[in-house]
């Protein structure tokens, strides 16, 4: 075989570096976005935050010279059928090294001046107390989260148990659930301990004790036991107390199922009686566990807000979810003047990325505000009249209007959130499937969601829409939709069946 050149001619894609970095941030979410400029600002000593900032519309962008590069992501977008310009305004910023130069600093302090001086003048510090000794300082630890578990054993610590009490009590109180409720029987904890000394009835007597711990019903076997627990502990006197134990302890699973003409049968109890004793029930709760363990808050920062103005929709970015960067025109400058080879190679490339990094936070931000400004063009009628309004729309429709490919526009709506005077909403919740009309037009599925959630928010709790009700309610509005479908989307929106809607009260 002999060696050969072949010259060949060929069309590939290739993604540049600069390419991978704007797609990358595009991607993001408001909190990982700030993160990655975070680490930018630590990485490239040529990005530095810009602490003056004036003005509320600002692109100016670096020429090759070196000059500074503002940033800003205050922008604005109107939202109108006749333009969707992009307007932005050029501000100027205040060089802090001519700000230093007028002022004349000495370097010396006066001989007359000592430290203690100005260490007086500054604010008091927190006196301590005379008493305080070197370990009673305070030492903040941050927030402290107590769950289920450790509550219930500092209750079980301040009960008088023997040894063997004290033991079985740790080891139910470690099958507790979250919830509430025991993870295993008693069988199932006396053979884990594995003490021929313990009895099942020390750990069944150990386990009434903590039901009635605080709160009340925790380590519970069942539902039923859980509320009759809690009932019994009312005051004898308190009104269908009696008729709710019953329930409870009897009928549970007619209960739960809302079969109210069996119960009134089997427990001889007329409809008004029946329906003070499940008002009685409702007051319980049974997830005691909920009470001790709370689900931390979670907060959104919108990336868009959208407000009306003199009847016309304005949709801007959010100033405040991001720092605004700008190149430091001092170290840029330093790329000319510097001796060094080695310096200057540096300085340049930590310039070509600052510039390329900060042209793709530009790019994003543009991105956003042409797909936000879409989206609010196409559901004008959900910020005027709510979910019932919102039209039919999905990704190509706006990859089309504002000419980018739909993978950009996947990217760009997914974990961004859009400020309105409804609430906050993802972006993606503005896309919806298509369902026919009679008329021969379309029907968003998120108004057929809303228009199910009003349809059930009005109907009588004592006869409950079923969903083939629902299709002939939909159906005289002019929209056909199957009764699966209907089915689908009241599973979506967690509301349970027209029988376990049924109620009394």
């Amino acid at each position: 075989m002999k060696a050969s050149l072949q010259l060949k001619l060929g069309q590939s894609l290739t993604m540049t570096p600069q390419l991978q970095q704007a797609i990358r941030l595009l991607q993001l979410s408001t909190l990982d976005l700030q993160n990655e400029i975070q680490e930018a600002l630590d990485s490239n000593p040529l990005l530095e935050v810009e602490e003056n900032f004036e003005g509320n519309e600002a692109n100016t962008k670096a020429d090759d010279n070196g000059a500074g590069h503002e940033y800003d992501s205050s922008s604005t977008l109107e939202a109108n059928n006749d333009s969707n310009d992009f307007d932005s305004n050029d501000s100027s910023t205040i060089d802090t090294s001519e700000a230093l130069d007028k002022q004349s600093i000495s370097d010396d302090l006066p001989t007359d001046t000592t430290w203690d001086d100005y260490i007086s003048a500054g604010p008091a510090a927190p006196v301590a107390s005379s008493t305080a000794g070197p370990e009673s300082d305070f030492v903040y630890q941050g927030e402290t989260t107590e769950n289920l578990q450790d509550h219930l054993l500092w209750q079980a610590n301040l009960t008088p148990f023997s040894d063997n009490d004290r033991a079985i009590a740790t080891a139910i109180i470690d099958a507790v659930e979250e919830s509430g409720y025991l993870s295993q029987d008693c069988e199932d904890i006396l053979t884990a301990m594995a003490d021929p000394e313990i009895e099942l009835d020390e750990v069944e007597a150990v386990l009434k004790r903590i039901q009635h711990f605080d709160p009340i019903g925790v380590a519970a076997r069942s539902p039923s036991e859980c509320l009759a627990i809690q009932l019994k502990r009312l005051a004898e006197d308190t009104p269908w107390r009696d008729e709710a134990i019953l329930l409870v302890e009897g009928y549970m699973e007619l209960l739960a199922t809302r079969d109210y003409r069996t119960l009134a049968k089997k427990t001889k109890l007329k409809e008004a009686q029946l329906a003070e004793a499940i008002r009685l029930i409702q007051t319980l709760n049974p997830h005691p566990g909920s009470t001790i363990i709370k689900e931390k808050d979670e907060y959104v920062i919108p990336d868009v807000s959208v407000k009306k103005v003199k009847g016309r929709w304005i949709v801007e970015l959010n100033p405040d979810c991001m720092p605004k960067i700008q190149v430091n025109a001092e170290y840029a400058a330093l790329s000319k003047t510097s001796k060094s080879s080695g310096d200057t190679q540096f300085i340049r490339g930590h310039l070509q990325e600052a510039k390329w990094f900060i042209k793709s936070l530009e790019s994003r931000n543009d991105t956003l505000l042409k797909v936000a400004n879409c989206i609010v063009m196409q559901q004008r009628g959900f910020f005027e009249y709510g979910e019932e309004a919102m039209k039919p729309l999905v990704l190509n429709d706006v990859a089309e209007a504002v000419e980018m490919h739909e993978s950009t526009i996947s990217r760009v709506t997914t974990q961004k959130y859009m400020h309105t005077p409804r609430g906050i909403f993802e972006l993606k919740y503005f896309f919806s499937s298509h369902v026919s009309t009679e008329n021969g037009g379309e029907c968003s599925s998120t108004a057929i969601r809303a228009i199910i959630k009003k349809l059930v928010a009005a109907e009588s709790p004592k006869k409950p829409l079923s969903d083939s009700k629902i299709v002939d309610l939909l159906a005289e509005q002019g929209i056909k939709v199957a009764r699966r479908t209907i089915a689908k989307y009241r599973d979506a929106l967690s509301i349970p069946p027209s029988n376990q809607r049924k109620s009394l009260i």
